[in-house]
């Protein structure tokens, strides 16, 4: 159980419960950390808003997005998100194996750019002001400037999820347990 109390949804009002309603319906399984988010409306709202409005327009690849999130999420040990997002990252066509090896350096089953890509939003989690000039050359070489700006909020995003839920102790829901890696 998390360290505060969960708010359930029919303890949501406004435009606080319609983002509620419509993450537990066509995001996943993020029931748990939405009851903790709910004790401040303007967060869920707004947070939860921006990824729902990210979704339907979307400007880097679902792939692209999931190796994002994987990575900043097992380079900050975040239990909850990579149990949410490691199978995401298997149905956009990575084999199981290179999911679960995704930080190490030589991990077999990711093209140039998907390697990229995971180096970026690995120093953007670790180190953000060590980004050489270099790295972000290369992403440029295949990257608009807006779908860097993708990448580097959804990396500082996950972040920023990571530290909350492990801050406040949210469980991995059921759900979530049971989702497939292969």
């Amino acid at each position: 159980m998390a360290r505060v109390r969960n708010i359930e949804i029919e303890d949501v009002s406004g435009e606080a419960r319609a983002v509620y309603e419509r993450i537990q319906r066509d995001y996943g399984p993020f029931g748990n950390m939405l009851r903790v988010f709910a004790h401040r409306p303007p967060a869920l709202r707004h947070v939860f808003g921006l990824l729902l409005e990210s979704a339907s327009d979307a400007v880097i690849s679902k792939r692209h997005l999931e190796i994002v999130l994987v990575t900043a999420s097992k380079a900050a040990a975040c239990a909850y998100c990579v149990a949410h997002h490691a199978p995401r990252l298997v149905e956009q066509g990575l084999p199981a194996e290179t999911v679960e090896r995704i930080l190490e350096p030589d991990v077999p089953g990711l093209d140039p750019v998907d390697r990229l890509v995971r180096d970026y939003a690995a120093q953007v989690t670790r180190d953000p002001a060590r980004v050489s000039d270099a790295l972000f050359a290369r992403l440029l070489e295949h990257f608009s400037e807006e779908q860097v700006v993708e990448l580097t909020l959804r990396t500082a995003l996950c972040a920023f999820f990571n530290r909350f839920n492990e801050a406040l102790g949210i469980e991995i829901e059921e759900d979530a347990l049971t989702l497939p890696l292969a």
